[in-house]
């Protein structure tokens, strides 16, 4: 007889750096419900994207591959959505994880956010889809929703719009005879920008927040980095450089309202996951299902002076605030006491675990650095990798448990500088130390991993270093220019 499938919940969140929940450390934060699920279950406090940004990151949680080999580099831009071709999805041409868990058996639902393409009709493997198709989220009110091909306009907030699906959705299963389920339950929040979280909150959670100092957050002087970008933003792509966003970033760094509300948004997720979990009680099939929480990645809230994503500067980082992702893994079966993992794991990671949980093998259209992390959920001491890789367009980075390395793309005309960071004597990453000669071993080690790793993880059609393209949209499209000659440019097909 066969044993019955795990249904799978994967909660995936919009701009929340790891240590923005209460279990992580956060008393600032009002987190219950994800509180609740850490004490039973597997947090993973060294979990990363690949990418800061929210686009490539959905693209490597649904595929297993870097930015380099799926294409997509940064943000889909909706205003250039007229030049999308007909139907296009970044990652139609791939085994996603809805086609493969559809082929076996498996019902799969899409509720919230897709921004990999267009929005109209079910994509990638997806049987029931509820979504809206505006990527860059301007406010969490009066959004035009789309339910399996109906459009709806919702008055409230779209996280609990979502909830409301993704409830119904559970209730009306039958956990005997129905197939099992997967869910990307995909919230378009906390978020963290303008203007959706401009000014004092107006949801239900706001007054948590009214009289809190805000010590879990830095204030600090806004970074020569940052003011660097919108420089250059400013000179190479004048069509692209909107004034408001050039005035709110080095705003957004120490504005109280702003953080109220942003913080506001978070409770009102934790709020909607408990909703869903609930569900799953009440249908009994809470033990049933693998359920895994993670954001699309990280976000700097001042910290090293901007607020944000990692290419929020010039060049682009991969600090550990905007790429440290928050991510609690709770395994089907017996709900066992929580415990802290600090294994270098990565948003890729989550595609091979939950092939694994569902029994199913990884794909290999060509090769894939996903691997299950179930051996760290489950085992005392497992065998495990240490380190984890990043990219952000210009910048690609090794991160160990000692050292993180920052390399970027040249020789340019920008005369880009490495950043080498001594883990172990400096954890907030703040001193520099490419340059000191007792680091020189240790450097050209970490220089020949980073090298290596993408040698073979990436494809050369959107290996940006090689000569590669992007797809739909690239943040720094003159640099590309510079090196690969005039005519490059994004494009949509493979």
């Amino acid at each position: 007889m066969s044993v019955k499938k795990p249904n799978i919940l994967l909660v995936f969140v919009d701009n929340q750096p790891a240590k923005m929940l209460g279990c992580a450390g956060n008393s600032e934060i009002h987190t219950p419900n994800l509180d609740r699920l850490a004490d039973h279950a597997v947090r993973f406090s060294e979990a990363y994207c690949p990418n800061a940004m929210c686009s490539p990151c959905r693209a490597s949680v649904l595929t297993g591959l870097m930015p380099s080999q799926h294409g997509v580099h940064t943000w889909l831009d909706d205003s250039t959505i007229d030049d999308w071709p007909k139907d296009w999805s970044a990652v139609a041409e791939l085994p996603t994880l809805p086609d493969l868990l559809s082929q076996a058996g498996y019902d799969t639902a899409l509720m919230g956010k897709y921004h990999l393409g267009h929005a109209g009709k079910p994509q990638n493997g997806f049987k029931e889809w509820v979504t809206l198709q505006v990527g860059h989220v301007q406010t969490f009110y009066d959004n035009e929703m789309i339910v399996n091909g109906e459009h709806t306009k919702y008055p409230g907030h779209s996280v609990d719009f979502f909830s409301d699906q993704a409830v119904d959705y559970i209730g009306r299963r039958n956990p005997e005879t129905d197939n099992p389920f997967f869910m990307f339950l995909t919230y378009p929040a906390p978020y963290g920008h303008w203007p959706s979280i401009k000014g004092e909150a107006i949801n239900e959670f706001a007054k948590l927040y009214s009289d809190t100092p805000f010590d879990s957050v830095p204030r600090e002087a806004i970074s020569k980095e940052l003011i660097d970008w919108l420089l250059v933003r400013q000179e190479k792509m004048p069509d692209y450089h909107d004034p408001d966003e050039v005035n709110c970033m080095p705003q957004l760094l120490n504005d109280l309202p702003t953080l109220r509300n942003y913080y506001s948004q978070m409770s009102v997720v934790d709020n909607g996951v408990g909703r869903v979990f609930d569900a799953l009680d009440d249908q009994n099939i809470a033990d049933d299902t693998l359920v895994i929480y993670t954001s699309d990645h990280g976000m700097s809230l001042g910290q090293h002076g901007f607020w944000g994503h990692g290419e929020d500067t010039w060049p682009s980082n991969t600090h550990r605030e905007a790429n440290n992702i928050p991510m609690i893994i709770r395994p089907p079966g017996k709900r066992n006491e929580g415990k802290v993992q600090q294994s270098l794991v990565g948003t890729t990671d989550i595609f091979a675990t939950i092939l694994d949980y569902a029994g199913l093998p990884s794909p290999t259209p060509e090769k894939m650095h996903s691997r299950s992390m179930r051996s760290l959920i489950e085992e005392d001491a497992p065998e495990w990798g240490d380190a984890v890789f990043m990219e952000q367009e210009e910048t690609r980075t090794i991160r160990t448990a000692d050292w993180l390395l920052m390399r970027r793309y040249g020789p340019t005309s920008f005369e880009f500088t490495d950043e080498l960071y001594d883990l172990r004597n400096d954890p907030d990453e703040r001193q520099n130390v490419i340059d000191k000669a007792e680091h020189a071993d240790e450097l050209n080690v970490l220089v020949a991993r980073l090298d290596d790793f993408f040698d073979t993880y990436s494809n050369p059609k959107w290996n940006l270093w090689t000569g590669g393209g992007a797809k739909g949209n690239s943040t720094r499209p003159f640099l590309w220019r510079e090196a690969w000659g005039e005519d490059w440019k994004p494009t949509y097909s493979v």
